[in-house]
């Protein structure tokens, strides 16, 4: 999950844009190419953003996180999204695909370890890619824990979280017939794969413009307008995925699998009124890890750029550069 594009207020506690000093189309196999950027110091701790969605795409905001005197950052865009080739492309594009891809990221640019930094389903593929690849990863910070299981599932689109917010959840779910609305998730996917392109772009900006509402404590509903390019990026990727559990089983899900983070650091934000990824998961993966540190924000939603989560992050990763 997550769409937080960087859009934001001005916060104090971000450093400075900076730009990058290296942009490449790294050629993954399978027809895909994905977009890839440095900033920061070339010689400087490594850390890779892994953006939400899946589909959202990194932003220039992004990089404001993380000391540019310390710091050698990468971003990229996985598989479909943003400025990675073809675009909204679902075919060859797994969970297991992108972790591939982060390590393709990482040999090329010759990095033995990293830290991992990402939230919702950056949280998600944060945590995979160090469950399958523990060696190369120093410590992993997250920010709006999102498991990928059912019952995240359920509360997002079978009406859990419609009890806080039931006029939008009704213009939601009454996009759909009353016969088809006990799977929102598939209801949904039947018109962002079918064969009309209008009935595609209606149901993408609608299953985009749902998420984005709800991401910010300060929202009031509505979220504005969504370019037709990108909703439709967003909603058939991030269906595509969780259509498909992520493309996860019990055998690699990942509150199975913590064990393998042992000795690797954990730095957890989560926003107290998140109500895109609920705390509860938060404080599953907290309890389940002995090595991780959870820092519930009072007053904050879901958004990377709630102000008590950007303070976190900020803080955080300027701990982490202090003891280099």
């Amino acid at each position: 999950m997550d769409r937080t594009s960087g859009q934001r207020r001005a916060v104090p506690h971000l450093y400075p844009p900076i730009d990058p000093f290296d942009q490449q189309m790294l050629n993954v196999g399978d027809g895909h190419h994905i977009y890839v950027e440095q900033c920061g110091r070339p010689d400087g701790v490594p850390v890779i953003v892994v953006h939400g969605g899946p589909g959202g795409g990194c932003s220039p905001a992004m990089r404001r996180y993380f000391d540019p005197e310390v710091y050698r950052i990468i971003l990229f865009d996985q598989r479909g999204c943003g400025r990675s080739t073809p675009s909204a492309c679902v075919e060859h594009n797994t969970t297991w695909h992108l972790v591939a891809d982060m390590e393709v990221i990482r040999d090329r640019l010759e990095i033995d370890s990293w830290y991992t930094f990402g939230g919702s389903w950056g949280a998600t593929l944060s945590l995979i890619y160090a469950q399958t690849h523990p060696e190369h990863v120093r410590g992993i910070v997250l920010r709006g824990v999102f498991l990928m299981t059912q019952p995240e599932l359920d509360w997002f689109y079978g009406g859990g979280v419609g009890a806080f917010w039931p006029d939008l959840w009704d213009k939601f779910v009454g996009m759909v017939p009353e016969e088809e609305r006990h799977d929102l998730i598939s209801a949904y996917h039947k018109r962002l794969f079918g064969a009309d392109s209008m009935v595609e772009a209606k149901f993408a900006r609608a299953w985009t413009l749902w998420e984005n509402a709800l991401a910010s404590m300060e929202s009031n509903g509505f979220s504005g307008e969504v370019p037709a390019y990108f909703a439709r990026m967003f909603a058939r990727l991030e269906n595509h995925y969780f259509i498909n559990n992520g493309f996860l089983t019990e055998d690699t899900a990942i509150l199975n699998n913590m064990d393998k983070l042992h000795g690797i650091d954990g730095f957890i934000v989560q926003g107290r009124y998140d109500m895109i990824c609920p705390p509860q998961s938060a404080y599953r993966l907290h309890k389940a890890w002995s090595g991780s540190r959870l820092r519930m924000i009072p007053h904050a939603g879901h958004a990377l750029s709630e102000p008590g989560i950007t303070r976190e992050l900020v803080r955080i990763m300027d701990d982490i550069a202090a003891h280099q």
